[in-house]
């Protein structure tokens, strides 16, 4: 398994960084479009090792929890100042 969570892992943070030129944070569901064969638990849990990693970053509005590459888009405290 380890094999193919890094080989998911590879493909959603591809995935990410191509939309993340015209969307900077996704949806755990838009990620499910990086592997459709890969169940939505292995993708989130692959998703969570990114964050873990570095790789991707968390964006949380208090109701909904979005991802998105480092330095694509606004970040958390970016997203809130005046």
């Amino acid at each position: 398994m380890a094999a193919n969570m890094e080989e998911l892992k590879q493909k959603i943070l591809e995935f990410a960084t191509k939309k993340a030129a015209h969307k900077s944070k996704m949806y755990i569901k838009d990620l499910y479009k990086a592997d459709p064969d890969a169940k939505p638990r292995e993708i989130k849990k692959a998703a969570n090792e990114l964050v873990k990693e570095g790789k991707l970053e968390y964006f949380s509005s208090g109701s909904t929890v979005m991802y998105g590459v480092p330095g694509f888009g606004k970040g958390l405290e970016e997203a809130f100042e005046e």
